[in-house]
């Protein structure tokens, strides 16, 4: 086979697998080093290059805006399902706002980034449930299939399309809708907590509530995380059935040109 027929169809399809790599939930961590995204990269390309009939495709300026195209793809698939996955992270930041933990951020050696001490602890624990769920598989799953709806030599992707814009703005409703349930079992009894404290202050003025309050809630709010971390991992698994679902429905939006 000559050069001009495999290296083109090759380097779109390495070019979106790279993209989808950059932006997933746990590829895209700086834990993993670059050298072992670069080689699962180059692996998958590989594998997906002898599993289909590729066309032939010519190197002309047609053929820049399919590398566009396949980047953008692979960018904006990957954004979405983390965007979905940092609703644990807010969650956490909601739990943090009521126990006073806000002000005591750390640093996600995931992500490299400050996050709140509630989230980081929720997302750990969180990622571990994710691989023991096989969903990272999933993911590349996904990525492997997405062909089937945004065909190789399709020119370009309809981000005027009104549904598109649609379906993005309802995602972002659903990572906000998922992390109130996330952080609602806890936050609504801290939330009674200083309705209570507020009432004794009113009743009881020699009181000092602000002395009392915080490591009653800190307290308090320790016991119903431990009560509750069922339930939140029940959610984490919806989360992902949700993460799944939302990169289909996006390739096929997109494959609809």
């Amino acid at each position: 086979m000559e050069f001009t027929e495999w290296f083109p169809p090759f380097l779109l399809i390495l070019v979106r697998m790279s993209a989808f790599l950059l932006t997933l939930p746990f590829f895209s961590y700086q834990n993993i080093p670059a050298r072992m995204k670069v080689g699962i990269a180059l692996f998958l390309s590989w594998i997906i290059y002898f599993t289909e009939d590729w066309p032939l495709l010519e190197l002309n300026y047609e053929y820049v805006l399919l590398i566009l195209k396949e980047a953008l793809v692979g960018l904006t698939v990957g954004l979405v399902a983390t965007v979905l996955y940092y609703a644990i992270q807010i969650a956490g930041g909601l739990i943090d706002l009521k126990l006073g933990f806000l002000i005591a951020n750390v640093i996600d050696p995931q992500t490299g980034t400050q996050s709140p001490l509630i989230g980081s602890y929720l997302y750990t624990f969180s990622i571990l449930l994710i691989l023991a769920l096989d969903v990272h598989h999933l993911l590349i799953d996904g990525a492997f299939y997405s062909y089937q709806f945004i065909p190789m030599q399709q020119l370009y992707i309809p981000f005027g399309d009104e549904s598109i814009i649609e379906f993005i703005a309802t995602t972002f409703n659903t990572m906000f809708i998922i992390a109130f349930q996330m952080s609602v079992p806890i936050v609504a009894p801290i939330f009674l907590v200083d309705v209570a404290l507020g009432f004794v202050a009113r009743t009881v003025p020699q009181v000092n509530v602000f002395v009392v309050g915080m490591p009653l809630k800190i307290f308090l709010g320790f016991i119903i995380m431990i009560v509750t971390m069922a339930p939140f991992f029940v959610l984490v698994q919806h989360l992902s059935e949700v993460v799944i679902e939302t990169m289909r429905t996006l390739m096929t939006l997109y494959g609809r040109v």
